[in-house]
């Protein structure tokens, strides 16, 4: 739950003339640089916040706080976001704050939104006026992130890899990760790395059935196969 204070809930409700938005975005290696869709340059928790540079105020928009994975556009500015940084990786998983901020009192403000930065995209070169999508990542993104391995009936292994153990030359068939796949084309079955027997979504709705031979053999009619 977000506190706000006393003056910011009057402030709020009195219009929102007065109010900015503020994008921190604090980097790996410390520096932290700030934007504002203000049309002048705002100091706001000892950064100084570059006016209509950078950031667009469509980022405002996203709710980052709640969002997975949302993308941001912009433009690069020389003194501001500069492509060869971009390109050199120094705003990768970089941390995103977005506030809502009184202008004429910056110590009047809200935490809006924070999230990561996953990968900051530069196109159109190193030129000024180029322009850059920012990937940013909210707490819910840690969500879609596969921990691990899932357990499926297709092979997680890439064709040719260490744990396929298929080398030299390989089929001119492209591998679709079924159990038959590897069995029949690839004579790869001791390296399968799925797991074509595991019960499928009628699992429990299965029941022994009177004349019907319970030896096994059902194994071999499993939807991984």
């Amino acid at each position: 739950m977000r506190t706000i204070s006393d003056s910011m809930t009057s402030a709020l409700a009195q219009g929102a003339a007065k109010f900015c938005h503020v994008w921190l975005i604090e980097r790996s290696d410390g520096v932290t640089l700030g934007f504002t869709d203000h049309d002048r340059a705002l100091r706001f928790l000892g950064v100084d916040c570059q006016a209509q540079s950078g950031l667009t105020a469509g980022a405002a928009n996203v709710d980052i706080g709640e969002a997975g994975s949302v993308a941001v556009s912009g433009v690069i500015s020389s003194d501001a976001i500069g492509a060869e940084d971009i390109v050199a990786g120094l705003y990768d998983a970089a941390t995103l704050r977005v506030y809502t901020v009184d202008w004429s009192a910056p110590s009047e403000y809200l935490l809006t939104g924070a999230g990561t930065l996953a990968r900051l995209e530069c196109r159109g070169g190193v030129a000024e006026g180029g322009s850059f999508i920012a990937h940013v990542e909210g707490p819910a993104a840690q969500l879609d992130r596969v921990i691990g391995r899932r357990f499926g009936f297709l092979c997680d292994a890439a064709l040719g890899d260490a744990r396929c153990g298929l080398t030299g030359t390989l089929p001119a068939a492209t591998c679709d990760k079924r159990y038959s796949t590897c069995l029949n084309i690839f004579d790869n079955v001791l390296n399968f790395r799925g797991f074509p027997d595991l019960p499928g979504e009628d699992f429990l709705t299965i029941y022994p059935r009177s004349g019907e031979v319970m030896d096994g053999t059902s194994r071999q009619q499993s939807a991984g196969r």
